[in-house]
């Protein structure tokens, strides 16, 4: 890597960081660095997670995002990424967040899984993550956009921790007592109104299969999905904008329910 390339790198995550810790967007990195390429976001976002781990917060688990056709028209992408779950980013069922804590938040309606045992690849299949998993829940991302107005390519999403910031989980159900999940539908609403719908086959065409991308992408990076980790697939639906004063559920039929309201 040049010295120029390692700036440039140094410079994208300064300014993330600034961004998140002021609530203040910033232009696209795309747009300022118009050389930045895919492995230059992946270490932006790893170093600012390093970064945050060494300020305290854990990892308690990734993300896959872009694993449905809604979410990359929405935003552009062909191809899927990831991002890191913190413990500071997870709230309970039904929770009240600040939204003056994100820049312009969204919200996506996932379900989630949790790990009974660790995931490696390559070649980790669909079949495997099933096999893995302890059990899953209705959950919610809380997406935000430290790029303004959301102008993001891939590069800008996934140097900001693929635009993840919170995460509220649901009831978990053991996997012995699940349905299938590319068959599970879920209703998104706000303030009680359905703004949006979805199924699993929403997310490759089923949940794990995304999970199993996730493993498969993070040997690549010589990482694994560990056990007791959760995991969160992707969006079953598009992700509406959410904000003060406003309370978002989804209900996943035999899955159960989550919420989150915004004060």
């Amino acid at each position: 890597m040049t010295p120029a390339a390692a700036r440039r790198r140094v410079e994208a995550a300064q300014l993330l960081r600034e961004a998140e810790r002021r609530t203040a967007p910033v232009e696209p990195l795309s747009t300022t660095w118009p050389d930045l390429d895919l492995a230059d976001a992946y270490a932006v976002q790893q170093d600012n997670i390093a970064r945050r781990l060494a300020a305290g917060a854990t990892v308690i688990g990734h993300k896959a995002g872009l694993t449905s056709a809604p979410m990359r028209q929405l935003l552009g992408a062909n191809e899927p990424d990831f991002g890191h779950l913190l413990d500071d980013m997870a709230h309970r069922d039904g929770a009240t967040v600040r939204a003056a804590r994100y820049c312009d938040p969204r919200i996506e309606p996932e379900i989630c899984f949790r790990l009974a045992r660790p995931l490696r690849g390559p070649g980790v299949t669909t079949a495997d993550v099933l096999a893995a998993t302890g059990a899953v829940a209705p959950a919610l991302e809380i997406v935000d956009s430290r790029i303004r107005d959301w102008r993001i390519t891939l590069v800008d999403t996934v140097a900001d921790n693929a635009s993840s910031a919170g995460l509220v989980c649901g009831p978990w159900t053991p996997m012995e007592h699940t349905p299938d999940l590319a068959a599970v539908s879920v209703d998104l609403l706000v303030d009680g109104s359905q703004v949006a719908t979805g199924n699993g086959k929403e997310v490759l065409g089923h949940p794990a299969t995304a999970v199993a991308w996730l493993a498969n992408t993070l040997a690549a990076f010589g990482r694994e999905l560990d056990a007791g980790h959760v995991i969160l697939p992707g969006a079953m639906t598009t992700a509406p904008f959410i904000g003060t004063g406003q309370k978002a559920a989804a209900h996943f039929g035999a899955l159960g329910s989550v919420s989150v309201s915004f004060i």
